[in-house]
Formats: structure tokens, C-alpha cells, sequence
């Protein structure tokens, strides 16, 4: 079988040419010997999947995604597309739904990760309270939708001090799926609230979703200190920064992580790891699809690219 070609997502103002934000990966892959191909993201985002791949070469064979995250239905159909030009994504539609969407891995990961609860994308009264008894009826937690929160807007539309306040749970609730409108994805999430150990600090800060989580203490303020982990095939081939601390390098322990990437069972994914301030140890924050999570600037890649372009 041929080696993959990398597909990376085009310049919206020049697309002969790689969006810039994936240049470095292109040049490496390209220094590496492998070959890449362009994509357009935003023809993809507006249900175009045919003219998105129309600059892939038919007949390309196996390949990866490298780019900016889809929706799941989006995904589908660009799986789809490259299969009429003779491309064959390595991470199927499935697979990508699997990794990208919190119920898609909670299962697997359950006991490792934040306790969560989900439900419907605009929940009724009855249908929050029903999930907050569920996730235990009380203690602080947090609200994201399948694959983000807003953390950014922690107080108004995040953060949750206290579950058995059902009023203020409603009302964080309902200001997040506003906030999020059309980009909201899949359904709510509530996630119980853990302490993490923070950067260069003894004070601890709060995370739960994949591009970590800042507390509701003022901007600039400590953050938690998390790694990224990038699997393939089961193997972890680069551990990392996670890109909210790029200037942070932890070692976490990945012994328990292993067997579960493993028993997840898709070919490429990354798992965020913050270590619990109260000597927990590590645990997973969130589970992603590698194909389309961030690398911070900077980073050491050769060998995670290398890999994929050698399975």
C-alpha cells in the first residue's frame, strides 16, 4: 500500500497554497518524503464536499485529515467525496465521531474522566434536573456542548458553583446554548468541576474540555498544567504541551491511559491529561480526533508526521 498523503486545508486568500497555520506541518511532511494535498475547509463547512476535494488528486489512495475540526455530518460527506476521487481516509466517519464527540468516548474512558451527563441541545426544566440528579445532584461542574465549552465566558455561560441550584444551572445552561447558536454540537454536557494543579503555582484551577480551561479568576491567571498526548495505532508517538501552556512540559503517566486509547479502538486520536490537585493523579480532561487537534508553535512533530506517513 502507498504511503498516505497528508491533506491539510487550503489559504482562503490563496488556495494554491496551504493555509498558513499548517505551513510547518506541509514543509515537514514534505521534507520527510511524503506527499500533500489540499483541501477547502470552508467549502466543506457550507456542504460542498465535492468542490472541497476537487484539488485531490483522483486516485490519491490512503490518507489523513490535517486541519480545522468539522462537524461529524461534515466529515461524513467529505469521507464520501475523497472515496469518489479514489482517496481513502484512514480515520472513517465513525471513527471520527467516536473520538471527536464526548459520548462517542465517555464510555470507554468512564472512571478516568470527569463524571458527565448529556442530553438534548435545548433541555426542558425537567429534562436538567433529571441529568444533574444523575451526575449526583450537587457540587460544582461545568457546561460544554459534545466537543467545546465556552471558557471564555466562564461565569455567565461555563461554569456551574452549584448543582442543586437548579435556577442557576438553567440559567448557565440557556446562556451557552445561546452563545453557542448554529455551532452548538450534538447536545449539553455537564461535567463535574475537578481541581487541577496549576502552572508554577500551589493554588489549583479547573479544566474539562479539550483545549483546556482557564477559572473565573481574572485573566492571566495560573493555568492548569495539562499534556497532550498523540496516539497512533495505540502507540503514543508525541507527548507534549497542551496549547493553552506551550511553555509547560509535563510527564504524565500513561500506563492506565494506554489500555483505554487501545480499547477505544481509532487509529488516531490525542488525549488532554491534567494531574488532580487533591494526588488523584492524572486524569483525562478530554479525548480527541488527532487529525484535526492543535499543535502548539513550536512543537517537535517529525516524529508524530513521520508516523503517519508510515502506517
Amino acid at each position: 500500500m502507498p504511503a498516505p498523503t497528508i491533506l491539510l486545508p487550503q489559504d482562503p486568500l490563496n488556495p494554491r497554497r496551504v493555509d498558513p497555520h499548517y505551513s510547518y506541518e506541509a514543509q515537514l511532511v514534505r521534507g520527510l518524503g511524503g506527499e500533500t494535498a489540499l483541501v477547502d475547509h470552508d467549502a466543506l463547512l457550507a456542504g460542498d464536499a465535492a468542490e472541497a476535494v476537487r484539488r485531490v488528486p483522483t486516485g490519491t489512495g490512503p490518507a489523513w485529515y490535517r486541519g480545522w475540526m468539522l462537524p461529524v455530518a461534515a466529515y461524513t460527506a467529505f469521507v464520501q467525496a475523497l472515496a469518489d476521487r479514489g482517496c481513502h481516509l484512514l480515520t472513517s466517519a465513525a471513527a471520527y465521531a467516536t473520538a471527536h464527540e464526548l459520548p462517542g468516548w465517555y464510555g470507554t474512558f468512564e472512571g478516568a474522566t470527569p463524571d458527565s451527563v448529556w442530553l438534548a441541545a435545548d433541555p426542558s426544566p425537567a429534562e436538567l434536573a433529571e441529568a444533574v440528579a444523575r451526575l449526583g445532584g450537587h457540587g460544582p461542574a461545568i457546561v460544554k456542548d459534545f466537543v467545546k465549552s465556552r471558557k471564555h465566558e466562564w461565569h455567565e455561560a461555563c461554569f456551574i458553583p452549584e448543582l442543586a441550584d437548579l435556577a442557576g444551572v438553567a440559567r448557565v445552561v440557556g446562556r451557552f446554548v445561546e452563545l453557542q447558536g448554529e455551532f452548538l454540537a450534538g447536545g449539553v454536557v455537564l461535567r463535574r468541576f475537578h481541581a487541577f494543579a496549576r502552572v508554577g503555582a500551589d493554588e489549583v484551577e479547573e479544566t474539562g474540555e479539550r483545549t483546556g480551561g482557564r477559572t473565573s479568576r481574572q485573566e492571566g491567571a495560573e493555568r492548569a498544567s495539562e499534556a497532550r498526548v498523540w496516539w497512533v495505532d495505540g502507540e503514543p508517538v508525541l507527548t507534549g504541551p497542551h496549547p493553552d501552556t506551550p511553555e509547560v512540559f509535563p510527564a504524565p503517566d500513561l500506563t492506565v491511559v494506554r489500555s483505554l486509547v487501545r480499547a477505544l479502538g481509532c487509529r488516531f486520536v490525542t488525549t488532554d491529561l491534567a494531574l488532580r490537585a487533591d494526588g488523584g493523579g492524572w486524569m483525562v480532561v478530554e479525548v480527541g480526533d488527532g487529525q484535526v487537534s492543535d499543535l502548539p508553535r513550536g512543537t517537535e512533530v517529525s516524529g508524530l508526521l513521520s508516523s503517519l506517513i508510515s502506517t
